[in-house]
């Protein structure tokens, strides 16, 4: 009996060690979502924002993900300026590399000397005047009232690190979170596809596109008809499964695909253009292509697009810590992956509120805003017709708010809410997951009433 025993526990370790084998060879795709997805928050964090990577695993990662990346550990490379990432030590291999100018990329494919080329060196061309009005200056007129309502833990809400309320043009109240600052970069995660219709815009403006444009695919193709209107409103009728928590689409665009536009784009028709609404991180992905081939004749290389964000956007606004990180082949990621301080963030957002004009200069055309913020038919009300939502995070509006209002919104509680008739600006950053259902819809309401009218 006890060699019967024997023989059976050397089986069940046999196929065991098996087991693990196949794991470290060829592991399931979604240990390979995670692994990069470690790897890539990891080192956005370090190198972008200054954080412990140790921390950042733990609180950024493991905390709020699914149970089973508490087993993720992460290697930070200073010098090469990789992250590497592997479930128990052995299984999924994630790794990530940081490029100057274009921040993290995941590298699925391993090539990390090719990722690495999509670089540049931003260059300073922009510097503060005291003597002009926050956002442009440094000046700020603080708010008791609307202090106080930040200084609530209940609306600022669990996981808050970052808040900023702009009122006329002034700074009247910021607070931050434990262990961040005003300086501190932080993920504005969707809230990105917001900045890359400005962006589109831009392009629209030097007459490099136009809204109705067409043809990003051969002519015998149905999809050559979708138009850049369609995509900026979500309407592209393209398959695309934004549902997270699995491999879907928009996961294995981000985490398992080193080109994410030339993914998206060979995806399916599903819908004729223009007839169905579909939320898809593809579709602003795809935009950040566009935009960056239409601008490539006026940039004689690919640094020089991709430069593009920092040199007419960013710098103009004073947003200095502002980055979109590209992917592995060098598409910026204009769904999801741009970080910002908590005050560079309210300076896009007081950008919309001036119709994207900055110091007396127009940036973006006359209207483009206001059409940004229409709502595109299919949505059913919630969307707006470029990259902007018209319905408050979790698709409610609790509390009585200006019919004008619109909203940047990004995973884990990012926002920023801009309500052009009260000329106000309020943004909410922080690690905030869904299920803990926090409305900033409260605030917005609070800070509303707080404000002189």
């Amino acid at each position: 009996m006890a060699s019967k025993i024997g023989l059976a526990a050397l089986a069940v370790l046999l196929i065991a060690a098996g087991g693990v084998a196949t794991l470290a060879v060829k592991p399931p795709e979604l240990l390979k979502v995670g692994a990069n997805y470690g790897a890539k928050i990891v080192c956005s964090n370090v190198f972008i924002a200054g954080r412990d990577g140790q921390a950042v695993l733990a609180d950024d990662v493991q905390a709020p993900g699914h149970p089973v990346l508490k087993y993720l550990k992460a290697s930070v490379d200073q010098q090469r300026k990789t992250v590497r990432t592997q479930f128990f030590g052995f299984v999924g291999d994630g790794m990530a590399v940081y490029r100057p100018g274009t921040g993290c990329a995941t590298v699925p494919d391993g090539d990390v000397a090719l990722a690495s080329q999509y670089q540049f060196q931003p260059i300073p061309i922009w510097a503060p005047s005291p003597n002009v009005a926050w956002p442009t200056g440094s000046q700020a007129e603080a708010n008791p009232a609307v202090q106080a309502l930040l200084d609530q833990d209940a609306l600022a809400g669990p996981g808050m690190r970052g808040m900023a309320v702009i009122h006329r043009g002034r700074l009247v109240a910021q607070r931050y979170g434990a262990g961040f600052a005003a300086t501190t970069p932080l993920l504005g995660w969707s809230m990105t596809k917001t900045v890359t219709a400005a962006l589109v815009g831009i392009q629209i403006a030097d007459g490099k596109l136009s809204l109705q444009q067409s043809g990003f695919w051969p002519q015998d193709d149905d999809r050559a008809q979708i138009t850049v209107a369609q995509l900026m409103s979500m309407t592209s009728g393209l398959r695309y499964n934004e549902s997270y928590g699995d491999v879907s689409d928009v996961t294995r665009m981000l985490y398992l695909e080193p080109d994410m536009a030339a993914f998206t784009a060979a995806q399916p028709a599903e819908a004729a253009p223009g007839s169905k609404w579909s939320y898809s991180s593809g579709t602003s992905v795809l935009l950040s292509r566009i935009w960056q081939r239409a601008a490539g004749d006026a940039a004689s290389t690919s640094t020089g697009i991709l430069a593009l964000p920092h040199n007419r956007l960013f710098a103009p606004l004073g947003m200095h810590s502002a980055l979109i990180e590209a992917d592995a082949r060098g598409n910026l990621v204009g769904s999801s992956y741009m970080y910002a301080n908590t005050l560079d963030w309210a300076r896009f957002g007081q950008f919309l509120l001036q119709d994207g004009v900055w110091q007396g200069k127009r940036m973006l055309p006359a209207g483009f805003v206001d059409g940004m913020q229409q709502v595109a038919p299919a949505s059913g009300g919630q969307y707006g017709q470029g990259q902007v939502w018209r319905q408050g995070p979790l698709g409610d509006t609790p509390g009585q708010l200006p019919a004008d209002t619109y909203w940047l919104q990004g995973h884990d509680g990012q926002s920023i809410a801009v309500v052009p008739s009260q000329q106000l600006v309020v943004v909410r950053l922080g690690l905030t997951p869904r299920q803990l259902q926090y409305h900033p819809q409260m605030l917005l309401a609070a800070v509303i009433k707080a404000i002189p009218q």
